[in-house]
């Protein structure tokens, strides 16, 4: 006999725990809710959100907190909630179903499934009344469920169209290894998506897109075409003096809901300003830029200071998932301001700060003012005047209700926050950051990893709640070979290795692709999804690519290139799709293009030290590093196998397509060699 009431009571994930007071009787997902839509006949409905997702607040207040409402789902379905953080496997299948039937996605998702889990019908937002053109939910209810009871051919003939077109979107599609051509024409197709005036793709929303722009950016170094690195440069700069940027406490909200990126959804989301930092990074390795150098430092300290999720005894400390847009029931209300509230706090300073920052009686959103720098950078006392007065309405802002926060920790989503931060913390001159990954990375390696190798996906309260996927395992292993090449330590290394391994034990197919979820996953229904396309995150089959990638530049191993090569050409097939893989081609790129640096010299050596300083800040994606201590320490079929430090002490090997350079003695001329990808 199943549990009665609302089961969200017992869940830890803050989204759930949002739910656990409806009057709904929801389920989480499991075997157990599969098994009441089965024994009683009813189908399941089944709702998909996050915690930080302004539309499922306004769905769950119309809907939701409903008695009459709730009553029908109750008598008429078995209603399931997921939190689409904690189940992305999930939310991927259900995703997809919606996109079969040809509809438009997004949150919160609502589908209707057979006890099996199988989709007929679904939506995303549904208001409480007829409007916009749209049923409201109760009328979707009610003609679920007499189609459920009146129509049975109909549903099952929805159904199997859309587990076939399940599976064929979980289906490889191998092909050759993408050479320079396939690369050139998705490029310069993304390239053309591109904003030439305000940056990011086209018209509104605004998304940041960061695989589309790191691709393209690394695409300016196999090439040289400079409107590449024009085209995240001019996103960088837009976004961090918009709207979409908080100048007062650090960090980018999840998008802009115009083509301008004024006003933003005001939500943050680790995996966002993890990407966007490394991209701050690169753009400034190549071209130093103040304004770069700010948004990483503000950035960091925004993650460091407002994201830590939970500390060990030890010190140990991962990072949270998001901070919402909401705030007393209203979207955004924690980060606006009025005129008066500005003139209040700041006094005589306010004249100045109201000019830079767009700041007006009448406001730019709604009779508030979204800050947003609209002037150039002044003199360094304007700025510094400027600086303090951002310090003032921090700490004024600090006194209302914060946005809820989503603490969970998500492994996949701290492996790139953990990566960014090696990367920024080698670009930026900041030990302290890369320290700030070592701590979140061996918490997700002591708290979420299993005695099997695999590291899990979800954590919260002391508590496991999801199990692994592969970008858990993918992106962990990719902040462990960032860790490795930063810091020198072995052990990353090994650690690396042992996700990689982890990964191909139980993810991978026998083509050498990955599927999102473990061979021993019991509650994924209809089939095990598989893609390479990247959304918001990486793809995991992108990132297993680079880590595989990675890892043969530092080995010369050929295993590693066999691996790397697999999960490219398992989708290189799908020439028409290749641009929505920008991870992938950029894999495929560091594996036959990738320049390997090979420092030789003891730990120490003030040239050696000056010459890592130099490599680790390279703004080409495609390099790895190589610490050689001593001769022992480069590989038997590394390229560079046999290289010494030569009269200086220290020298640094350029390696590429198996062949080395001679030694550099120079840290700037390794620079300079590094800005580009000339002969070695």
């Amino acid at each position: 006999m199943a549990e009665s009431g609302n089961l969200l009571r017992h869940e830890t994930s803050p989204y759930l725990l949002q739910h656990a007071a409806n009057p709904v009787h929801w389920r989480p997902w499991g075997e157990a809710a599969l098994a009441e839509a089965a024994a009683t006949g009813r189908p399941l409905l089944l709702s998909i959100g996050y915690a930080a997702c302004h539309w499922c607040h306004v769905m769950a207040h119309e809907s939701f907190e409903d008695e009459q409402t709730a009553s029908e789902m109750n008598a008429l379905f078995v209603p399931v909630k997921v939190d689409r953080e904690e189940r992305p496997d999930i939310d991927h299948l259900y995703m997809s179903a919606l996109h079969a039937m040809g509809e438009q996605g997004g949150w919160p998702l609502t589908m209707f499934l057979t006890p099996d889990g199988a989709p007929f019908w679904g939506g995303t937002y549904f208001p409480p009344e007829p409007r916009w053109g749209r049923p409201s939910f109760r009328q979707v209810l009610e003609a679920v469920a007499q189609a459920w009871r009146t129509q049975p051919e109909m549903v099952r003939q929805n159904t199997a169209a859309l587990v076939e077109a399940l599976g064929r979107l979980s289906a490889a599609r191998p092909g050759a290894m993408p050479g320079p051509a396939a690369l050139d024409r998705a490029a310069s197709g993304l390239l053309r998506l591109t904003d030439p005036d305000q940056g990011g793709l086209r018209g509104a929303p605004k998304f940041p897109n960061p695989a589309i722009h790191r691709f393209l950016w690394q695409e300016h170094f196999r090439t040289g075409r400079d409107d590449y690195a024009a085209a995240l440069r001019l996103l960088l700069t837009r976004m961090s003096q918009g709207g979409i940027y908080d100048h007062l406490g650090g960090g980018y909200a999840r998008y802009a809901t115009d083509a301008v990126w004024l006003v933003p959804h005001f939500e943050k989301m680790l995996y966002d300003n993890a990407q966007i930092l490394e991209l701050l990074a690169l753009a400034h390795a190549a071209t130093p830029d103040p304004l770069l150098a700010e948004r990483a430092a503000e950035t960091v300290g925004w993650l460091d200071r407002d994201m830590t999720a939970a500390t060990t005894p030890a010190g140990l400390s991962a990072f949270a998932a998001s901070e919402d847009a909401d705030s007393e029931g209203e979207e955004g209300r924690f980060y606006v301001w009025t005129e008066a509230e500005i003139d209040a706090v700041l006094g005589t300073q306010a004249a100045a700060f109201k000019r830079a920052y767009d700041v007006t009686a009448a406001g730019n959103w709604e009779g508030h003012t979204i800050l947003r720098r609209v002037t150039p950078a002044g003199s360094p006392e304007d700025e510094a005047a400027l600086a303090r007065a951002r310090v003032l309405l921090l700490a004024a802002r600090g006194g209302r209700v914060r946005p809820g926060r989503d603490d969970k920790v998500l492994a996949d989503w701290n492996g790139l926050a953990i990566a960014a931060l090696c990367r920024a913390g080698a670009v930026f001159a900041r030990p302290d950051w890369v320290s700030r990954g070592e701590r979140a990375f061996d918490f997700v390696m002591t708290e979420m990893a299993g005695p099997d190798g695999r590291v899990q996906h979800a954590w919260r309260l002391g508590r496991v709640t999801a199990a692994g996927q592969l970008e858990d395992q993918a992106a962990m292993a990719r902040a462990a070979l960032a860790l490795f090449e930063t810091t020198g330590a072995p052990h990353r290394l090994d650690q690396a290795n042992g996700l990689a391994e982890a990964a191909l034990r139980w993810f991978a197919d026998e083509d050498g692709s990955f599927f999102t979820t473990a061979a021993d996953a019991t509650d994924v229904p209809l089939t095990r999804p598989r893609s390479a396309g990247d959304n918001a995150t990486p793809s995991g089959n992108g990132l297993m690519a680079e880590v595989f990638a990675r890892f043969y530049h530092l080995t010369g191993a050929p295993v590693w290139r066999a691996r790397a090569t697999a999960p490219i050409s398992a989708f290189s097939g799908a020439t028409d799709q290749l641009a929505a893989m920008p991870t992938l081609l950029a894999a495929a790129d560091l594996l036959e293009e990738g320049t390997s640096v090979v420092i030789a010299g003891p730990p120490g050596h003030a040239l050696t030290e000056t010459l890592l300083a130099a490599a680790l800040a390279a703004p080409d994606p495609a390099v790895t590093v190589l610490r050689a201590p001593d001769a022992s320490a480069i590989p038997p079929g590394h390229p560079a196998h046999g290289k010494t430090p030569g009269p200086a002490g220290a020298a640094a090997y350029l390696c590429r397509g198996g062949v080395c350079g001679r030694p550099i003695e120079d840290p700037a001329m390794l620079a300079a060699a590094l800005h580009g990808r000339g002969a070695v």
